[in-house]
C-alpha cells in the first residue's frame, strides 16, 4: 500500500516530492501502534540524503535491509530505531522512490571548541580533559542534556572548593558547517570562609586539642597562605579521618564521628561546622596471636608486630605492623600479600586481643619492566639502573632502589613506579617506570661587571647527559681578570658493565687577587687526572686516581708573607720574591655513599663523602683530607630538615710545608653565608688578604619549604638556614670559640639554564675586620 505524503506529513518532516512514499510516518504510526502498514517492496538501490560529517557507510550499516532485499515495515521499524540510537541525528525519514530507499537524515551538530571564561580556581585544561569524559568535548555531537550535566558537575566542584556563590551560564552558538561552539561564562564569586568550628561530644580531649588535629580552620594571620579557612569537601573528609585516627593511636577503639553540619550564612560568605563524635573507652591490648601460612617464619614475623600487650591500643601502630609483615612477605614474592588484624574485644576489662590473619597468596613473578618519558635518554642508560629483573620474583625493596637509582642520575624532573598486575593472570606484575625527562645540557654565556674587575666573560658547555648515553662532558671557560680557567672534562659511568666509572680532565688555571687588596701574587696551575670509581654495594662507591700537577707560584714586594715563605722554600729566592715550581703527582682514594631520593632535590637519605690526596712522589709532599656529610628527613609533607657538615684538613709531609695554593677556604653560599666568599679565617698582617687555612669546619642547617603557587614542584623551594663554621691555620687549634655564625633566609630554583640559590643572611657573632656580605646568589651550585 502507498501512502500519500499529503496525508501523512508530520511536524518536523519537509513533504517530500509527490513522485516519493513516505515511508517514516507509516512507521511511526506503527510504532505508536495504530493499524497502518507499508507495502513491501525489493530494494533496487539505496540512497543518503543529509549527510555532512557522517560517512554513508556509517549510516548502511544500520540499515536491516540490503539491495535485492525486501523492504516491509517491520524493517523499516528498526531501521529508524537504529539511526536515532547513534546520537548523530535528530530527524530521520525514510522515502520510496521506484524501489530506491532513500535515507534523509539531519545531523545533530559537532561541537567545535569549548571555552571557559572568569575561571580562576581550576586549570582550563583540567575543566576541558574532564568536561570530554562526560561526553562534552571537541569533535563530540552537541547534546543540550550533556551540556546542561556538565554545567552541573562543573557547579559542583565549585561548591567542593567552597564557593558557594558560584554563578555559571552556558553559551551555545551556532558556526558554519553545523558546528556549535559552547563557552561556559563563569562568575566565581567569593570564597566562603570558616567562621567557626563546633566540636561536640568530646570530654578526654579539650576542643583545642581536636582542632589541632585539622586542617580546616577559622581565619588567622596565616590562612591567606595556607587558606586553611576555606572550606573543601575533601579536606573536611580528611580532618574527619584525622580526628578518629587520633583517637584510635590514644587507645580509644570504638571511637567514631557520628555526623557533621555544615551551614552556611544567606550571603553565602560565611561556614560554620559543627563535629558530633562518640569517645568510647580506651582499650588497653592484652594479647597478639599470629595465624596463617607463614613458611616457618612466625618468630620472624612476630618481630615485626608493633603493638605489644600491656600497652594502650594503637591504630597506627596496628597498620604499620600490617604493613611491616606484608612488606616482608613481598620481599620474599609475595606483591599481593594479605594481613588482616582481627580484633576481640573484652568490654567488661576494656581490653583487646589481636590476631594477625596472614594470607601471603601467591608468589608473584615480574612479566614485563617498561620504560616511558625518556625521548633522550636511551632505554639501558635507564635499564641498568634496575635491580628488579624480569622473570624473578617480585621484590618491593628492590623497585623502590630502582627508582631512587633512576632519580639519582640527575637527568630527569620526575620518576614513578607502577606495578599493575598483569592482565590474564593471577601471579605475575608489570613494573612500569615513567620519567619526565629535563634539560642536562647547559650552555652557558655570562659576564659581569665589577669596580675591580671591570668586565670579566665565562661560558660554559655541559652535557650531562651526553647523547642520551649517560656520559658527562664538559668544557669550562673564565676570563675573569683574576681568575681564568679553562678545563675539559668527561665522565662514563659504566666504563665496564660491572659498573665502574671513569672520570677524565684537563685543566689550566691561573688565579691573583683583585687590584683592591694591597698584596700581590699568581698561581698558575697545569694538571690532568684520572679517577676509576669501583661500587662496593648499591649505594657505595669506592674511588681510586692518580693526577699530574705543574704549579708556579710568583710573588713580588707586596706579595702575603706566606706565599713569599712558599716560594723560598721551594726553590725560588731565598727572599721569597720571585718565582717557584713544583710538580705534583696527587694520588687519590675516596669512599662516597649515596642513599638519598634524589640527586638534584633530595627530600630523605643521606650522602657522605671521604677524600683523601697524597703526594709522596713530588714536590711538595702534603696530604688533604676531606669528609662531608648531608643528611636529609621529611618533617612534614611540605617540610623537609637539611643537614650538611663538612671537616677537612690538610698537612705538608717529612717536614714539608703544605702548600698554600691547596689551602681551604670559607664564607659565602656552600659554608657560611653572610660573610663574604673565601673571607674566613686569618689575614695576612700586610696585605689584610685572606690565606685560607689546611684546616675547615663547616656545619648548615636548613628548613625546605615549597614556594608558594609551586604545589609539589621540587625544582622551586624557599628555606631558612643557620650556619657556622671557620677556617684554621697548620697547627693552630680548633676553637669553638672562633666559629661564626649566621642565619638567614633564601630561595632555591633548579631553573633552565642551572642551579640557582638566593640568600639573604645576618651574621651572629661577626669581629671586626670580617668582610659582611648580607645578600648572595650563585649558580651551578647545589646545597
Amino acid at each position: 500500500m502507498n501512502l500519500h505524503p499529503d496525508r501523512f506529513a508530520l511536524p518536523g518532516f519537509a513533504l517530500p516530492c509527490r513522485r516519493r512514499s513516505l515511508i517514516a510516518a507509516a512507521v511511526l504510526a506503527l510504532c505508536a501502534g495504530h493499524a497502518a502498514a507499508v507495502a513491501p517492496f525489493v530494494v533496487k538501490d539505496i540512497r543518503v540524503e543529509g549527510i555532512q560529517r557522517t560517512e554513508a557507510g556509517t549510516v548502511f550499516s544500520y540499515l536491516p535491509v540490503r539491495v535485492g532485499e525486501t523492504f516491509d515495515d517491520d524493517k523499516g521499524t528498526a531501521a529508524i530505531k537504529a539511526l536515532y540510537a547513534t546520537g548523530f541525528f535528530k530527524d530521520v525519514r525514510l522515502e520510496e522512490e521506484n524501489g530506491v530507499l532513500v535515507v534523509l537524515v539531519e545531523e545533530r551538530p559537532a561541537i567545535s571548541t569549548v571555552d571557559f571564561t572568569g575561571t580562576k580556581e581550576f586549570e582550563k585544561d583540567m575543566l576541558v580533559k574532564a568536561l570530554r569524559e562526560i561526553g562534552v568535548g571537541e569533535t563530540k555531537i552537541f547534546d543540550k542534556a550533556s551540556v546542561d550535566r556538565a554545567e552541573q558537575e562543573l557547579k559542583r566542584q565549585y561548591l567542593s572548593h567552597g564557593l558557594y556563590g558560584v554563578k555559571i551560564t552556558t553559551t551555545v552558538t551556532p558556526i558554519e558547517r553545523n558546528r556549535v561552539t559552547i563557552t561556559f561564562n563563569v562568575d566565581e564569586g567569593d570564597v566562603a570562609k570558616i567562621k567557626g568550628i563546633n566540636i561536640v561530644g568530646n570530654k578526654v580531649f579539650s576542643d583545642k586539642e581536636l582542632r589541632s588535629q585539622l586542617q580546616l580552620s577559622t581565619s588567622g594571620w596565616l590562612t591567606w597562605y595556607s587558606k586553611a579557612d576555606q572550606y573543601s569537601k575533601q579536606k573536611l573528609t580528611g580532618d574527619l579521618e584525622a580526628i578518629k585516627s587520633f583517637y584510635l593511636n590514644r587507645g580509644y577503639l570504638e571511637a567514631n564521628v557520628e555526623s557533621t553540619q555544615v551551614s552556611i550564612t544567606p550571603d553565602k560568605k560565611d561556614i560554620y561546622l559543627t563535629i558530633n563524635i562518640t569517645e568510647g573507652e580506651k582499650y588497653t591490648v592484652s594479647g597478639i596471636k599470629l595465624d596463617g601460612e607463614m613458611f616457618g617464619r612466625e618468630a620472624e614475623l612476630r618481630q615485626l608486630v608493633l603493638l605489644q600487650p600491656g600497652q594502650a591500643y594503637s591504630g597506627e601502630l596496628q597498620e604499620a605492623s600490617n604493613k611491616r609483615i606484608s612488606d616482608r612477605l613481598a620481599s620474599f614474592g609475595y606483591a599481593f600479600a594479605s594481613v588482616t588484624a582481627n580484633p576481640e574485644i573484652n568490654r567488661d576489662k576494656r581490653e583487646v586481643a589481636f590476631t594477625f590473619l596472614v594470607d601471603p597468596g601467591k608468589r608473584a613473578y615480574v612479566r614485563h619492566m617498561t620504560i616511558s618519558g625518556n625521548t633522550i635518554t636511551r632505554d639501558e642508560v635507564i635499564r641498568r639502573e634496575f635491580r628488579q629483573f624480569e622473570s624473578s620474583w617480585y621484590d618491593p625493596n628492590r623497585v623502590k632502589l630502582s627508582r631512587d637509582r633512576v632519580d639519582r642520575l640527575g637527568y630527569f624532573k620526575d620518576v614513578t613506579v607502577e606495578t599493575p598486575e598483569s592482565q590474564g593472570t593471577t601471579d605475575q606484575v608489570d613494573v612500569n617506570i615513567a620519567v619526565t625527562e629535563k634539560p642536562t645540557g647547559n650552555f652557558m654565556v655570562g659576564g659581569a661587571f665589577s669596580q675591580a674587575e671591570k668586565f670579566t666573560f665565562t661560558a660554559s658547555i655541559t652535557q650531562a647527559n651526553f647523547a642520551g648515553s649517560g656520559n658527562t662532558v664538559g668544557i669550562d671557560l673564565n676570563t675573569s681578570k683574576y681568575n681564568r680557567t679553562i678545563q675539559f672534562s668527561q665522565t662514563n659511568p659504566y666504563f665496564t658493565d660491572e659498573g665502574i666509572q671513569r672520570a677524565f680532565s684537563v685543566y689550566l688555571r691561573t688565579s691573583r687577587p683583585p687590584a683592591i687588596n694591597l698584596g700581590s701574587y699568581s698561581v698558575r696551575q697545569t694538571g690532568t687526572n684520572m679517577t676509576f670509581g669501583v661500587p662496593f654495594s648499591e649505594i657505595d662507591t669506592v674511588f681510586f686516581g692518580a693526577g699530574l700537577e705543574r704549579t708556579t707560584l710568583e710573588t713580588d714586594e707586596s706579595s702575603p708573607t706566606l706565599y713569599q715563605q712558599f716560594v723560598a722554600q721551594n726553590g725560588g729566592p731565598s727572599t721569597g720574591i720571585g718565582t717557584a715550581t713544583t710538580n705534583a703527582i696527587p694520588l687519590t682514594v675516596a669512599w662516597g655513599r649515596d642513599s638519598r631520593d634524589s640527586a638534584v632535590t633530595p627530600t630523605r637519605g643521606r650522602y657522605q663523602r671521604a677524600n683523601l690526596e697524597v703526594d709522596l712522589l713530588g714536590d711538595s709532599k702534603y696530604y688533604r683530607a676531606i669528609y662531608e656529610q648531608q643528611w636529609y628527613r621529611p618533617i612534614t609533607r611540605w617540610m623537609t630538615l637539611a643537614l650538611k657538615g663538612e671537616l677537612d684538613y690538610g698537612s705538608g709531609i717529612g717536614g714539608h710545608a703544605y702548600p698554600v695554593f691547596k689551602n681551604f677556604y670559607g664564607g659565602g653560599i656552600g659554608s657560611v653565608r653572610g660573610y663574604e666568599s673565601s673571607s674566613l679565617g686569618i689575614l695576612d698582617p700586610r696585605t689584610y688578604d685572606a690565606l685560607g687555612g689546611a684546616k675547615r669546619v663547616i656545619g648548615n642547617a636548613e628548613l625546605q619549604f615549597p614556594f608558594p603557587g609551586s604545589g609539589t614542584d621540587r625544582s622551586l623551594r624557599w628555606f631558612t638556614f643557620a650556619d657556622t663554621g671557620q677556617i684554621y691555620q697548620q697547627g693552630q687549634k680548633i676553637r669553638a670559640s672562633e666559629l661564626r655564625y649566621s642565619a638567614g633566609i633564601g630561595l632555591s630554583w633548579i631553573s633552565p639554564v642551572g642551579p640557582l640559590k638566593l640568600s639573604y643572611a645576618k651574621p651572629l657573632n661577626a669581629k671586626p675586620g670580617d668582610r659582611l656580605e648580607r645578600f648572595q646568589f650563585q649558580m651551578g651550585t647545589g646545597f
